[in-house]
């Protein structure tokens, strides 16, 4: 027991002498539970203060409990609660059943349910090359001049910003997220309609209660997509219907079918989340086409976009697009975060809001958390301001493009052209591999790439229907040195060409750089 304190109420009323009801407390006390062998109890000086009441109360109470063998007293060490001698009795009476809880929503079924990257079978050791997706080169990260510009932020604090600051953000960083978007996604916005979150999926959360209100409401879904938008968007009251993307993204002209085929109105779709400067897990760029089909629809439809740009600050294609919301028509809500850019446990993402919704929104983030951390915006806002945001991710581009552009070398030196499709090298830290003459299923080659200390990530859990029938993997490159890169190809291309049945290398890994 960590505590100096014990809950002992006395009955000054009862014809009970106190120290008796102490002494029948604290034996309560260590027969259910609250106290364990070996706890310490307050010093006969301090009880009584805390009891009020005389220390002899306490002593003469302590006495006859060491008597019992309740406590135990030892020079040096204080007295504590007596070891067992016996077995305990029951800590406390069986719980009462209770009503179980309603099940989770699961919208079309639980295949909107699938666990979030489960893990594989074995986790490699110390040597272990793992090609996590979505997680930056963190090592390379500018620590000293970070701590720099949060070491001006607490500086500058007052008590203002040490309390509870605006639920919308720190108006120094959302200035500067207005001048961001506005540079490199030509998304011109006024400060008023950027809110800072605390990372995307908190941003989602707040446009889901923003926008749904009932059971017959819709929200569209890429598929593929990330399982944790299922998540988040299956706790509302609304149906979660994805919707299939090709080469050119959401294939719009299939919603109305889609929503219809789940037994709902198209008309009651609330909320469509997009990915189109780097779709998730494909890595597929919405083409123009598509971008102005969407806005029509859901101009038509009175549905409100939510454009997720989780990559947009690394493009390594020469065509760049706007952001969707910068294209005006439908209304479009950008969501942005600086999870991928500087570092996830940062927990500050920002949306661009439609003014519609802008006061609906607020009021939500008032009442779920009131506010993000205000001194690291501050520090945030300090950072960009100083130029050390876009250095950064200067240098981060150049060496994302360097580890893409060996991965997809090593890559095709081991599997060659026939052996190997590739989707999403344009832009984002992964890309999408298709193995397509490796031996036996997915799963077969993850746990034969674990057994060779190289973790991979199969898709097949981030499709709601038709999974890739050819194992597919999602092989995040930003993390891993060149020199890592290599050897975990070369390894992954010996467990493709490990026969699962036998365990035996075949013909195929000879002749893999054809």
């Amino acid at each position: 027991m960590g505590s100096a304190e014990l809950l002992i109420v006395l009955d000054r009323a009862s014809g009970v002498p106190l120290q008796r009801q102490v002494v029948a407390q604290i034996t309560a006390l260590t027969e259910r539970g609250r106290l364990r062998p070996g706890d310490p109890v307050p010093a006969t000086r301090e009880l009584a203060r805390q009891l009020d009441v005389s220390r002899t109360v306490v002593v003469r109470a302590y006495e006859m409990l060491r008597a019992t063998g309740v406590l135990t007293a030892r020079h040096g060490s204080g007295t504590r609660v007596a070891p067992r001698t016996v077995p305990a009795p029951p800590v406390e009476a069986p719980p009462r059943a209770r009503e179980p809880l309603p099940p989770l929503p699961t919208g079309a079924g639980d295949a909107l349910w699938q666990p979030w990257e489960p893990p594989p079978s074995h986790t490699p050791g110390r040597s272990g090359i793992d090609f996590r997706h979505g997680t930056p080169a963190l090592s390379a990260f500018p620590m000293a001049r970070w701590q720099e510009s949060v070491r001006r932020a607490y500086a500058r604090a007052d008590a203002a910003s040490l309390g509870y600051g605006p639920a919308e953000g720190s108006g120094a960083l959302r200035n500067h997220v207005a001048a961001l978007v506005a540079r490199s996604r030509s998304l011109v916005a006024g400060t008023n309609r950027v809110l800072i979150t605390s990372g995307a999926t908190q941003a989602m959360d707040i446009l889901v209660r923003a926008l749904v209100t009932g059971p017959g409401d819709v929200i569209v879904i890429e598929d593929p997509g990330h399982t944790v938008l299922r998540q988040v968007f299956g706790f509302s009251s609304a149906t979660v219907v994805p919707v299939p993307v090709d080469g050119e993204g959401l294939r719009v002209e299939d919603i109305d079918m889609c929503v219809r085929a789940y037994g709902h109105d198209p008309a009651r779709v609330r909320l469509v989340y997009v990915t189109p400067s780097h779709q998730f897990p494909t890595g597929v760029i919405m083409s123009a086409a598509r971008r102005r089909a969407l806005l029509e629809w859901a101009g038509e439809r009175g549905a409100t976009l939510l454009e997720d740009d989780f990559h947009n600050e690394f493009t390594f294609s020469a065509a760049r697009l706007p952001a969707l919301a910068a294209d005006g028509g439908a209304e479009t809500a950008y969501l942005g975060s600086f999870s991928k850019t500087l570092f996830p446990a940062l927990r500050i993402g920002y949306m661009v809001l439609p003014e519609r919704l802008v006061r609906a929104c607020l009021g939500i983030k008032w009442i779920t958390d009131r506010l993000s951390p205000t001194v690291d915006q501050e520090a945030l806002a300090d950072f960009i301001a100083t130029g050390a945001y876009e250095r950064h991710i200067a240098r981060m581009s150049a060496l994302y493009r360097r580890r893409r552009r060996h991965l997809l070398d090593e890559l095709s030196a081991h599997f060659g052209h026939a052996g190997l499709r590739v989707s999403g090298e344009a832009a984002g830290l992964h890309v999408m591999v298709t193995l397509t003459k490796a031996q036996g299923t997915a799963e077969n080659l993850v746990r034969a790439a674990a057994r060779l200390g190289v973790r991979i990530y199969p898709v097949a859990g981030y499709f709601t229907h038709n999974p890739p029938a050819e194992p597919t993997f999602l092989l995040g490159y930003a993390a891993l040195p060149e020199a890592r890169i290599s050897e975990g190809v070369r390894r992954l291309a010996q467990a493709a060409h490990t026969d699962p049945g036998t365990g035996s290398t075949g013909t195929g890994a000879a002749s893999a750089g054809g």
